[in-house]
């Protein structure tokens, strides 16, 4: 009978409070740690022990991998934003080190402040994280009355989402932008995406969008048979009724992508991913999106 190894490994949450916020164990875990690592706005919000090691996360983050992994045995302790398993570097570490050997304190996250400062359900909204990700990736979640709650990139995403959403007229929807929250710097401010001014906003923010249409607009079916209109292509494709009755026979499950192909013709796309649950998170297959146009065609 083998020995189950003692975590050696703690990911801490910590917010925008910093560390009058964060709980006994969580405290004890940074302060009795021979290594701390975390971003440098992490790492200025706690104490430095005596004879304790830091490390910034370099870019790539991946760079730190090895020299983290080599303390394997000793304590570490990782600070992450909020919670570190939603969208965070909690997940890409339990790729790395097996769960038996980890810990973790959450923190409150961007999501849950949100929800709470706007008394959203939280399980009745989109969440999605548009830091390293396209911003069409809201795309499939945009109909009328729908709720997002969306991690910003930086400070410039709020105006880029108010475009997008103008541009596919959704232009009445109302944005939401959260800053630092839980912190002394936080902000809220809100205004319809037609309406939208480019202004100074941190880079730590959080959108929460309410969706709004005017006639016209670009709303994504969800259905199968999408119409020829929807796909970018050269008239070579197979046709919406074609493809709705195949795709009802196939049953593809989500995230799986279906095409035709015929001798001497590249192949032609089919909407193989839809109907996509409110809350599930971006999985279309990157050939399909390509074919989308982001705009409506004349």
């Amino acid at each position: 009978m083998t020995s189950t190894p003692a975590p050696w490994l703690t990911i801490v949450g910590i917010g925008e409070d910093g560390w009058e916020g964060l709980a006994p164990p969580a405290r004890a875990a940074v302060t009795e740690a021979a290594l701390v690592v975390g971003g440098v706005r992490h790492l200025a919000l706690v104490p430095e022990a005596t004879g304790q090691e830091r490390l910034a996360w370099p870019s790539p983050l991946s760079d730190a991998f090895p020299a983290l992994l080599a303390r394997r045995g000793q304590k570490v302790t990782v600070l992450a934003s909020g919670d570190p398993h939603w969208f965070g570097i909690g997940a890409t570490l339990a790729r790395l080190v097996p769960a038996k050997e980890t810990r973790a304190f959450p923190a409150s996250g961007a999501f849950t402040l949100a929800a709470s400062r706007l008394g959203w359900a939280l399980q009745e909204v989109a969440c999605l994280s548009l830091h390293g990700r396209p911003l069409e990736t809201v795309i499939p979640h945009l109909f009328p009355g729908s709720r997002l709650l969306l991690l910003s990139w930086d400070g410039t995403t709020p105006a880029k989402l108010a475009a997008l959403l103008r541009q596919r007229g959704f232009g009445p929807s109302t944005l939401t932008v959260l800053e630092a929250m839980g912190g002394p710097r936080e902000r809220i401010s809100a205004a319809a995406a037609e309406e939208w001014q480019d202004g100074d906003v941190q880079d730590l923010n959080t959108i929460a969008l309410t969706c709004a249409i005017t006639p016209g607009a670009r709303v994504l079916p969800r259905g199968p048979g999408l119409h020829d209109d929807w796909f970018q292509h050269d008239g070579k494709i197979t046709k919406r009724e074609v493809r709705a009755v195949v795709l009802s026979h196939l049953a593809p499950g989500r995230g799986r992508f279906c095409g035709t192909w015929a001798p001497g013709q590249a192949p032609s796309p089919s909407n193989g991913c839809w109907p996509i649950p409110p809350t599930a998170p971006w999985r279309w297959k990157a050939g399909l999106t390509a074919r989308i146009p982001s705009a409506p065609t004349p």
